[in-house]
């Protein structure tokens, strides 16, 4: 049974996320545990001592040039988690990972802070015709999530020159006050590879040799418990308002704003602001924004307002939706096919949470 449409009093999350609850004030259980969790983090000077000592670790594990690695996708977190990490005395190497949607205001964004701070940048680019293919697959697969090709070799290339430099510490821009809220059905872990491997053994048709991989047991039991290495968020231990960041990265690094979050990626764009809202109903925004609304950086009303525009450009969609699916190589028809078919949900498929070694490590953590 459908549920009657309801909206946070908090918020602007909706019940275009099948799962989200209400208490008795018509607050949303993702700002309630957002206030859980931000009543129980670290602040003030607490966050800063903590940032401090963490530091200090960092710069002690050193072993070769670099004594840290920084993502950088050219967004404004990771852009600013590369500054912080030089004003703190770090040596990062600054890792980028080329799935072939870069925009070019990104790439001018990430060689302009890494001259600007003067760290060194590695870029990854990963093989297209099969980071094509595996995409190609996520959209026949129908699932929401379609874009965990990059995001997994973005992981896997970091986690594998973490490794190859012997680097203990990355570092990522991932942070609460912007990132928290995010209904589950709306996303999916990158980080499962049996659920990669599964939706492209089913869709897929060009063989993944080069494409990076990493699988959680590899990533938790391997890197994590026997090599130590750790993945810190540095942004949740200093204040971090968004447009002041955009400000002073902009004026500081030449940094240039590319029009919403996550919009570095030419795909992601498309995928969030297009295919998203128009195959499964939801607009991710309202996440992003109640993410702002939770954290204090904007008002309700002004979220409200900025949702009464569309998700996306329309004198854009035409123009972009013909490079979308002839870059993907799809026809006119096969698209059509794609936008009309049943959405599926990612636990369709296989997953590394079903495996025994993940049930029993969660079953030891329990005791």
């Amino acid at each position: 049974m459908k549920k009657d449409y309801r909206i946070c009093t908090k918020c602007v999350l909706d019940t275009s996320d099948s799962d989200i609850t209400f208490d008795n004030e018509g607050v949303c259980n993702y700002c309630n545990n957002f206030a859980a969790l931000m009543s129980n983090s670290l602040s003030g000077q607490e966050a800063n001592e903590y940032l401090i000592e963490t530091v200090k670790k960092i710069k002690a594990s050193r072993k070769g040039e670099y004594d840290c690695i920084v993502g950088m996708s050219g967004g404004v977190d990771s852009t600013y988690v590369a500054y912080l990490a030089k004003q703190h005395g770090l040596n990062p190497l600054a890792v980028h990972i080329d799935a072939g949607w870069n925009s070019e205001i990104a790439v001018k964004n990430i060689e302009s802070a890494t001259n600007r701070l003067g760290i060194d940048l590695e870029t990854i680019v990963v093989n297209w015709k099969e980071v094509r293919d595996l995409q190609r697959a996520y959209f026949k697969a129908s699932v929401p999530n379609c874009d965990v090709p990059q995001d997994h070799a973005f992981m896997a290339g970091i986690y594998n020159l973490a490794a190859k430099y012997g680097i203990q510490y990355i570092i990522s821009g991932h942070n609460n006050v912007t990132e928290f809220i995010l209904p589950p059905s709306w996303g999916y872990d990158s980080g499962d590879l049996n659920n990669l491997i599964d939706i492209h053994s089913k869709y897929g048709e060009v063989k993944l040799k080069t494409y990076p991989r990493l699988s959680l047991f590899k990533k938790i039991i391997y890197y994590r418990y026997f090599k130590n290495l750790k993945s810190l968020r540095i942004l949740n231990y200093v204040s971090y308002d968004k447009e002041n960041v955009k400000k002073f990265i902009a004026d500081n690094l030449g940094w240039k704003d590319y029009g919403g979050k996550h919009f570095e990626s030419r795909f992601t764009k498309f995928f969030q602001s297009y295919y998203l809202p128009i195959k499964f109903g939801f607009d991710k925004r309202r996440a992003h924004l109640s993410n702002l609304i939770a954290s204090g950086q904007i008002s309700r009303e002004d979220a409200l307002r900025e949702l009464e525009n569309l998700p996306y450009n329309q004198t854009e969609i035409m123009e972009d939706t013909e490079y979308f699916i002839k870059k993907l190589g799809f026809s006119e028809d096969e698209w059509q096919e794609i936008m009309e078919s049943r959405p599926r949900r990612h636990t369709d498929f296989k997953s590394d949470y079903n495996q025994w070694w993940f049930r029993l490590l969660k079953a030891i953590k329990r005791k």
